[in-house]
């Protein structure tokens, strides 16, 4: 079925003209159909920015008094999100229709991704099958209807999120976790970022075209921009094909992507107190801008909330025993150590985590030690004393100049990617 495509024109898009947007959506994919029951897939609140919670909240009002509808948030190895979470990204909707994604224990596996295939697009650097597992509620037959919520953005793992990787990974389970996560580090995400057709992608499509097709699945696809504690919508795409994404791809880069003439010495960026609690998603600060730093520039993280490394305790156990030690040293470590073969996801977070020596990290926080900060690999910062002199209340998005120094300066890393012309053509 063709895309449902609604761009903004001079303003972002109204509240009034998402709720018209979504009626033409549900009209179109419920024609000719009884729904009794839906389940509705939205990231978790590490996303709060794709505006995906705002979708949700109107869907369900539009949807519950006719059918039920169920919430499984797409936690990946995420936390469970809290009742707080729960209240602040999903306005109006009760505690008692969400249920959690647990990626250990609740996945079934429907498929796999074989291995011959998984070398043609990794180009030999893989060569491993990869089982596409998804929540066991997606398997519910008494669904009428699945509609996939989220933001298509630039991406460390996939090259850009969302579409299938919300299903395959926000609700998957660990073997496609892990081996998409590795694939993608293999690979080099300097060569994916802002790239639609990866190696991880194509895993990814595969599944879409083999075993996801087949089930009552939509997606609703946005492109945002933030504003203030909130965020803009500049476009959105409803369909239950591919074409739905390439739109949204083209606009995302258009939106999110900033080419830098010349590369900073210093980029400040600072993490939500709201979305970012752990380095795991907090790193996207470094993700994201890896591209644009000069070479032994210096990356000031910003980071008030964050008080571990993974959003996952076994996570959090092989970072603090690893620490951020580089691409050559961590896959060597992969080989020597079970802990480290078994979630290969870790591996490759600490992979894209690390500068490999080309620049500098350091990690401003409140909660976290000096000893833990600095036994990971980053240099420590008091959070007070820095934003003293880095205030991100005073800073602008982009060059700043603070006590005669100039430097770059990032509001949220998750809603973008920064990077030099010359790097990323050389990718």
């Amino acid at each position: 079925m063709k895309a449902l495509i609604k761009r903004a024109g001079n303003k972002p898009i109204s509240d009034s003209e998402l709720s018209k947007y979504l009626d033409k959506t549900l009209s179109r994919f419920t024609a000719g159909k009884k729904v009794q029951k839906i389940l509705i897939v939205p990231p978790d609140f590490t996303r709060f920015y794709s505006m995906s919670g705002k979708i949700t909240s109107m869907l369900y009002a539009k949807l519950k008094d006719s059918c039920t509808v169920d919430i499984l948030p797409a936690l990946g190895t995420h936390m469970p999100m809290t009742e707080k979470e729960l209240n602040d990204m999903f306005e109006g909707i009760p505690h008692d229709r969400f249920f959690v994604h647990d990626w250990k224990n609740d996945v079934v596996k429907i498929g796999e991704v074989p291995k011959e295939f998984v070398n043609e697009v990794s180009e030999g650097l893989v060569n491993e099958k990869m089982d596409v597992e998804v929540n066991k509620m997606f398997l519910d037959k008494t669904y009428d209807l699945i509609i996939s919520v989220g933001q298509v953005v630039p991406h460390e793992v996939v090259g850009m999120a969302n579409y299938t990787k919300n299903i395959v990974v926000g609700i998957g389970g660990n073997n496609m976790i892990n081996k998409s996560h590795m694939l993608g580090a293999f690979y080099g995400m300097e060569r994916m970022m802002g790239r639609d057709h990866s190696p991880v992608r194509k895993v990814f499509d595969y599944a879409q075209e083999k075993y996801l097709s087949s089930f009552p699945l939509f997606y609703i696809l946005t492109v945002t921009t933030q504003n203030g504690p909130s965020a803009d919508i500049h476009a959105l795409y409803a369909g239950n094909g591919r074409d739905a994404f390439e739109a949204g791809v083209k606009d995302s880069l258009e939106k999110n992507f900033t080419f830098l003439d010349e590369e900073p010495e210093k980029i400040v960026v600072y993490l939500d107190e709201r979305e970012f609690k752990t380095t795991w998603v907090g790193n996207k600060a470094i993700y994201r801008t890896r591209m644009a730093i000069a070479e032994g520039g210096e990356l000031i993280i910003l980071a008030p909330e964050v008080k571990r490394f993974g959003e996952d305790d076994e996570n959090d156990r092989l970072i603090r025993k690893y620490g951020y030690i580089g691409r050559e040293n961590i896959l060597k470590k992969v080989d020597e150590n079970d802990d480290l073969k078994n979630n290969l996801s870790v591996a490759a977070h600490i992979i894209h985590g690390s500068s490999d020596g080309k620049f500098n990290i350091s990690y401003a926080v409140r909660h976290m030690t000096k000893e833990e900060i600095e036994k990971a690999n980053f240099k420590y910062l008091d959070y007070d004393e820095t934003v003293k002199k880095y205030d991100p209340a005073k800073l602008k998005d982009g060059f700043n100049y603070v006590d005669g120094e100039k430097i770059f300066y990032i509001s949220n890393p998750a809603l973008g990617l920064w990077s030099s012309r010359k790097k990323f053509e050389e990718q």
